[in-house]
């Protein structure tokens, strides 16, 4: 059979070389062959690659006996065995993440590599053919986190093991479900959020901090943080703004009106790899060229809310959800989707668009006709 079990000890009696006997469950040498010999220290040889080392016969006994047992059932690996511990979570997880670098985001892989790093110190070398529906479970849970960050999380380890899946050839465990409900901003009819962007002209010494937002209110397809990253070449004279690196993956092409086009005409040009929307000159801890931070045009939205004596409502909320809703009074949910906010999943949408009331109007109206129309009176038994 396969393996054996090897001992450095001697024969206590002659000093002879001891050889395994697994007849007897022991050790005996040539010259005292009627000796059952039990040594303190010895090691398993399992093939080329497995050695074990024990300081107690019978635990070598039952891990050779356990190879044996995996190698006819068939899920024998060496690598379980190495000391280098290829199958280890930290030593997996430093080859998936090398990867993961070089095809996602620096942002988006420097809170992915933050969360990974807090699971390996929980986990550590864990193999990771032994990760079960329960480890996964009571990790998550311990997080002091809500569920929509806990979700994330959870993305990633899915994500990791999938990757493993596909490379190692390892079953894909099952991994919790984490259920979470979007939350919702509160929004403003078109006519407030003129006024405060009317004010952010009036007390903003910044152009580009009112165009900033002005934009945000108009083209609903961009996000605050895409448009402070955006290019000089990105921009289209002829009217178009390019969003080469998107939340939603594929590049979005967004057209420009004929006003913001005079607009965008009027002012200096710029090098093609200039922030549009940046600083001309140092400003605290920004120095010229810098694109602005994500407090510049919401620094300036809440300074235009207080003026007016608005409250709740935040730079997103008051410029794309506001924006978004109003819409859904002329367009179908379809058509802002796919031409106005470009989103790919509907549940993302609805949070945005808060698009449902438009079809739930279409039910009110109908009762408020039907309301509307003179009938007969039907009499209703108040006991029934």
């Amino acid at each position: 059979m396969k393996g054996n079990i090897y001992t450095a000890e001697r024969c206590p009696l002659c000093k002879g070389k001891l050889h395994h006997d697994e007849n007897r469950s022991g050790f005996t040498c040539s010259a005292h062959f009627d000796q059952t010999i039990i040594p303190q220290k010895c090691r398993v040889k399992f093939g080329r690659d497995v050695i074990q080392r024990f300081n107690n016969y019978y635990e070598a006994q039952q891990f050779l006996a356990g190879l044996r047992f995996k190698t006819v059932e068939g899920t024998f690996d060496s690598r379980d065995y190495k000391n280098s511990n290829p199958l280890g979570f930290e030593t997996q997880v430093v080859k998936w993440l090398s990867i993961k670098e070089q095809n996602i985001k620096p942002e988006t892989f420097s809170r992915m590599k933050n969360s990974v790093h807090k699971m390996v110190h929980y986990w550590g070398q864990k193999n990771i053919k032994t990760f079960s529906f329960g480890d996964f479970e009571d990790y998550l849970y311990s997080l002091k986190v809500g569920n929509k960050t806990r979700a994330n999380i959870r993305s990633y380890i899915n994500d990791f093991f999938t990757w493993l899946h596909n490379r190692e050839n390892i079953p894909l465990p099952k991994i919790p479900e984490i259920k979470y409900e979007l939350g919702w901003r509160n929004i403003i009819d078109i006519e407030l959020q003129q006024k405060i962007i009317d004010e952010i002209r009036r007390i903003c010494p910044h152009f580009k901090v009112w165009l900033g937002v002005k934009w945000l209110a108009t083209y609903v397809a961009i996000r605050p943080k895409e448009l402070r990253f955006l290019k000089e070449r990105e921009i289209d004279v002829n009217g178009s703004i390019i969003i080469p690196h998107p939340k939603e993956k594929d590049p979005k092409l967004v057209a420009m009106l004929d006003d913001d086009i005079q607009i965008y005409r009027s002012l200096p040009v710029g090098m093609p790899d200039l922030y549009f929307f940046r600083h001309d000159c140092a400003n605290g801890s920004a120095k010229p060229g810098d694109h602005y931070s994500k407090n510049m045009f919401y620094g300036w939205w809440r300074r235009a809310c207080s003026n007016l004596g608005v409250e709740g409502v935040d730079l997103y909320g008051g410029t794309r959800h506001s924006t978004t809703s109003a819409l859904g009074k002329y367009f179908s949910t379809e058509e802002l989707r796919e031409h106005g906010t470009m989103h790919k999943t509907n549940k993302a949408f609805d949070r945005y668009c808060q698009g449902k009331q438009t079809e739930s109007l279409k039910v009110y109206q109908k009762v408020r006709e039907m309301q509307a129309k003179k009938g007969k009176i039907l009499k209703i038994d108040s006991k029934s």
